[in-house]
């Protein structure tokens, strides 16, 4: 018999935090959801030797090596990466890869998954809970942060984005948003979080966000979006460089502002620019409408997703003659 496990991790659009800790005390929390049609897509099977073909290869390894020692399997495994979400673009490539390797170790041996804490372990989720909580279950999240006995952030809200509705994303390949010890250092050196800020978040959450969910209401969401992105993108300003991370990306997004998308914004420390629309056909009357892509940029108009990974187990026997 032969088995295999292959799985699909979708990527995630951070919206922004909620709050960032003043002291030891304080949590964060933040609002985001996954994405269709962008996504860590790996499969798995024993082997002979552990192998990783396609890319993340490092860090595919490590994360193996210590599943492996911690849940005490032996075997080697085969690990086929047939895409990644790209790295350091604000789409949470590190946790959805880590959450990946897991859950198919997992499945491929038997066990519960335990997305929570197998983040934990492989060092994904200190701040943000949206590629956690995504992993699970689609939808728009909001999370509140760690709490004092908690292993991840936790979820405190989780609505259904409007099927009809559509996301379109900016990339731009020229450039990659703050990441490893240059993010440490960012938190580190930027001024406490003000209080007040903190509020006016919440507020915008819970509401506009949540409320123009529930009732399907796109300008008030996009308004509320706009607002938080605002108060993120100018606290965070010294250290990427501005609202935005990069330029090219900023001003394709105002150029779709200016066509009829709503709730422009960057995801996480960007450079992904993202926008939304009624639909796909209002989103692609928009894209066309600024020609398509700005000079530097690339455009894909994607639906959010309202589901969690997916994880297929396929076992063959091979009868004999």
């Amino acid at each position: 018999m032969s088995e295999s496990v292959t799985i699909k991790v979708p990527a995630r659009l951070h919206l922004g935090f909620l709050d960032i800790p003043r002291s030891g005390t304080d949590r964060f929390g933040s609002v985001g959801l996954p994405v269709q049609d962008i996504a860590t897509v790996l499969t798995i099977s024993r082997s002979a030797e552990t192998q990783v073909h396609g890319e993340e290869q490092a860090r595919i390894e490590q994360h193996i090596a210590t599943l492996c020692n911690h849940l005490g399997i032996k075997a080697q495994h085969r690990i086929n990466v047939q895409r990644a979400i790209p790295r350091h673009i604000g789409l949470g490539s590190g946790t959805q890869i880590a959450l990946a390797v897991a859950a198919a170790i997992r499945t491929l041996h038997g066990l519960p998954l335990d997305a929570v804490n197998d983040a934990v372990l492989l060092g994904r989720g200190s701040r943000s809970g949206i590629g956690i909580a995504a992993f699970d279950e689609g939808g728009v999240i909001v999370d509140a942060g760690k709490g004092p006995g908690s292993a991840a952030p936790t979820v405190i809200s989780r609505i259904p984005f409007p099927e009809a509705w559509r996301i379109i994303l900016v990339f731009d390949a020229s450039t990659q948003g703050i990441h490893g010890e240059a993010e440490i250092e960012a938190f580190r050196t930027l001024p406490p979080f003000p209080v007040e800020t903190s509020a006016v978040i919440c507020r915008h959450v819970l509401m506009g966000i949540m409320p123009a969910l529930i009732e399907q209401d796109l300008p008030s969401f996009g308004h509320a979006v706009e607002a938080i992105q605002a108060e993120i993108g100018n606290y965070f300003a010294p250290a990427q460089g501005g609202v935005f991370t990069s330029k090219h990306v900023e001003a394709a997004i105002r150029q779709l502002a200016q066509a009829g998308a709503v709730g422009i914004g960057q995801s996480s420390w960007g450079p992904t620019g993202f926008a939304f629309a009624a639909s796909q056909s209002e989103a692609t009357r928009i894209v066309d409408a600024i020609g398509g892509r700005s000079p530097g940029t690339t455009i894909q108009i994607v639906a959010g997703r309202n589901a969690g990974a997916d994880i297929t187990h396929t076992a063959l026997n091979f009868a004999t003659a």
